[in-house]
This record gives structure tokens, C-alpha cells and sequence, in this order.
């Protein structure tokens, strides 16, 4: 559905998107993260037709991003982190202009209306004006204008920023169901909830992807120390001091006891499986109960960390590579600064 090669985009000496080569697949729910600066909007608004790039190629449902533009906005929904909404409209008047300004057939336009309504529960606003709303339901309104034309791609730009934890979790699981028949392609700043509604992680950093693939390979990639957690049922200090003599173990930490159950974080030298085999005997020799022993394993903020601190280059020193001869010569839109969410 997503098909990008070596895409390049620069503003003046700054290259904030380069040589980025992906693919994206219907029923896909991609969550596009990286740091602030690091190309995702400028991504978007290439493959939404809002901005050319200077090289390489897109192409969306099929149709290049440069040659078929209009073919292109057929078959996207476009939300960007500012909603593109008319305050001073009504909600229903608003959809009801979005149809026109999508030509959707008069006979369908009801029917568009009333189902993106229903998909994005406004149905307890629908009388109010826009600007009447808070932050959650005008996001639902915008993207309920990014669904009026029933359009196989959805392309969202931080659609969850500002709102508070619980219009966080009701736009998720709007995501999740929508992306059950479409290919959501989504950035944003929240890990946890990349972790709960993506199918797939694109990482973008310095205008270069950095990594590609679900959370598990992703996790698998990131070697975490020697880290482990176990919780015996005995007595406290006779277990802190077999603990402190085994050999293999850097450091342990008791972090709690409950009901007889002590709780420890240790921090092994050896291999996993070695100091895994070791406590576990350690518990069996003396007469312990092992109720629970696990290794830790990275979570998506290590992750993040892991591939963002050390690749790619910085953006503020860096020059435009050479590239082949630009696609377009129209100027309005190449020279356009990027944005503060950039």
C-alpha cells in the first residue's frame, strides 16, 4: 500500500529526511516514532502530497506521490497533528462539507456521514459546534474528516497529542479497530502506546530509518545486561547472605517481601542460563520454595534508546548529500521550514 525508496528531503543545508526506504501493507497498524527533528512529519506530508521531495521515489495505493497526486489524496486520509477544522462550524455542517470537498456522490454523502459518526462516537456532540469541543472530541472530528471518503490509507500525525489518559486510550482502540481493515500508518511520542496498538515499529532518527520490525524482533535485537528477577519463600536474611556469596552475581537488590515471599533484582555476571542453573540450586539445597525466577528483558524505552543514541548523524551539521537531479521544479512547497513538531 506504502511503497518508499531512498526518499530524500532537504531544507537548504539541512537534510531532515535521508535516503528513506520503507514498505507498509494493508490491515497494518505502523507506528512511525523517533525524536523531535528526526523526519517523521516531513515523511508524511511527502506521502500525503503536501510537500516534494528533492529524490527518490513513493508511492501510494499504487500511484507515485508526484506524478498521480490526485489519485493519491483519493485513497489517504490525512490527519496532521493540527486538525484541520473550522471552529465556527457545526459538527454535522463540517462532515457535510467535507463530502462535498471530497465529491462523494450526493446519494452516498448521508450514509458517509452517519457511518464516521458512529465509527468515531460523536454521536452525543453531534449538535454542538466545533469550537465548542474539547481537545479529544476535536481530534475525533478530525478524524472522522480523514474517514468521510472511506479511503483505504490512514496516515495520522501525533493523533493522541494533548489529550488526557482516558481520550488517549478511546483514540488507541479507535486506531486499533480502524486499522483492522485499513493500513494505519501513525507517528507519535508515546511508547506504551505504540507497545499496545502497532503492529509493526518504523524508527526513524536524524532522517534516517534506524529500525524496522514488530516489538518482539525489535526486543530481540537489544542485548540487555544480565538481569534477572526471583522471589523465594524464606527466611529474609539467610537468603541476602547466600545471595551475597554466590559467585556470578554482580549485585542483588531486595525489593520485597510479601507473605513470606522475598523479592530480589539481581544483576548477574555470568551467562543467562549458568547463574539461572545456579539459583535455582541454591534454592533446592537449602530447603527453599522458588516461586518465581525470570530474566528481564528490554522494554520499548530501551529499545528507543538503544537504536536512537548512537545512529545517524546530527541534523544541525548536516549537509545535503549529492542526489540525482530533483523531481520537481516547483519551489512553493520544496522551500517550506520545517515545523516545530519536526
Amino acid at each position: 500500500m506504502i511503497e518508499v525508496r531512498e526518499l530524500t528531503k532537504s531544507y537548504g543545508p539541512t537534510v531532515a529526511v535521508n535516503q528513506v526506504s520503507f514498505e507498509a501493507h494493508a490491515g497494518e497498524v505502523v507506528g512511525f516514532i523517533g525524536p523531535n527533528g528526526a523526519g517523521k512529519t516531513t515523511t508524511m506530508r511527502i506521502l500525503t502530497c503536501y510537500l516534494t521531495a528533492d529524490a527518490g521515489s513513493a508511492t501510494v495505493a499504487g500511484y507515485d506521490v508526484l506524478e498521480n497526486a490526485i489519485d493519491v489524496r483519493k485513497n489517504v486520509g490525512y490527519l496532521p497533528e493540527s486538525a484541520p477544522l473550522y471552529v465556527d462550524m457545526g459538527i454535522l455542517e463540517y462532515l457535510n462539507f467535507m463530502t462535498e470537498v471530497r465529491n462523494i456522490p450526493k446519494n452516498q454523502r448521508k450514509d458517509r456521514v452517519k457511518s464516521v459518526i458512529d465509527i468515531c462516537g460523536l454521536d452525543g456532540v453531534i449538535q454542538k459546534d466545533i469550537g465548542e469541543l474539547s481537545k479529544g472530541y476535536r481530534q475525533r472530528v478530525g478524524l472522522a474528516q480523514s474517514l468521510i471518503h472511506d479511503p483505504p490509507i490512514l496516515i495520522l500525525d501525533e493523533p493522541t497529542s494533548g489529550l488526557d489518559p482516558s481520550q488517549t486510550i478511546e483514540i488507541r482502540n479507535l486506531i486499533k479497530e480502524i486499522g483492522k481493515e485499513k493500513l494505519v500508518l501513525f507517528s507519535t511520542h508515546i511508547l506504551p502506546e505504540v507497545a499496545a496498538t502497532c503492529s509493526r515499529i518504523l524508527m526513524i532518527n536524524r532522517g534516517e530509518i534506524v529500525a524496522n520490525g514488530t516489538l518482539e524482533e525489535l526486543i530481540s535485537q537489544v542485548r540487555v545486561e544480565n538481569k534477572f528477577h526471583i522471589a523465594i519463600r524464606g527466611e529474609a536474611e539467610a537468603i541476602t547472605a547466600k545471595l551475597h556469596e554466590l559467585q556470578g552475581i554482580a549485585e542483588h537488590t531486595h525489593v520485597k517481601t510479601d507473605n513470606g515471599v522475598v523479592g530480589y533484582d539481581i544483576t548477574a555476571t555470568q551467562e543467562n542460563d549458568t547463574i539461572a542453573e545456579t539459583l535455582f540450586q541454591t534454592v533446592v539445597q537449602n530447603g527453599w520454595s522458588l516461586v518465581e525466577l525470570r530474566q528481564e528483558s528490554a522494554d520499548l524505552e530501551q529499545v528507543f534508546l538503544h537504536f536512537t543514541a548512537n545512529s545517524g548523524r546530527e541534523i544541525s551539521s548536516m549537509t545535503a548529500p549529492s542526489r540525482p537531479e530533483p523531481r520537481s521544479t516547483k519551489a512553493a512547497t520544496d522551500t517550506v521550514a520545517p515545523s516545530e513538531e519536526e
